[in-house]
């Protein structure tokens, strides 16, 4: 089974999320990517990339302008931290959905809708916290 987290940006309390600055999402994962730069942009437009983190961590991300999916991120802080990166620079939200829980640093939490500025979960977006925040704590 897949597991996936999500990327959104919402503003100024829309329940709706609002599209992504693409050159930020270019800007942030390309500097990973060892996949075939050739297919970074997908026929239809959408981006997609391989990114593989110093720590040998990887992930597959796809891109268009209303969010981003994460694919099968490897368990390692190195990849949690480029996605982190990425929600942080884009003011966006995390969406886990094993537990439908939505995680997002202080910089985006004030433009989440009313509803669900209660329900998330507020954390440090740092490699480790979304690590530990989608599949627990690292045991040493």
């Amino acid at each position: 089974m897949s597991y996936s987290p999500s990327i959104y940006k919402f503003l100024e309390g829309s329940d709706t999320p609002v599209p992504l600055d693409m050159d930020v999402v270019r800007a942030v994962l390309s500097p990973y990517d060892v996949g075939d730069p050739k297919l970074t942009v997908m026929e239809d437009g959408h981006l997609q990339y391989w990114v593989r983190a110093a720590d040998g961590s990887e992930a597959e991300i796809f891109a268009d302008e209303t969010g981003i999916s994460v694919e099968r991120p490897h368990s390692g802080s190195g990849v949690f931290a480029i996605v982190a990166e990425l929600a942080s620079r884009l003011e966006a939200v995390i969406f886990e959905p094993r537990e439908g829980v939505f995680l997002c640093g202080t910089e985006a939490h004030a433009h989440l809708p009313a509803n669900m500025q209660e329900e998330v979960v507020l954390i440090e977006m740092t490699g480790e916290a979304v690590e530990a925040a989608l599949i627990g704590p690292r045991l040493s």
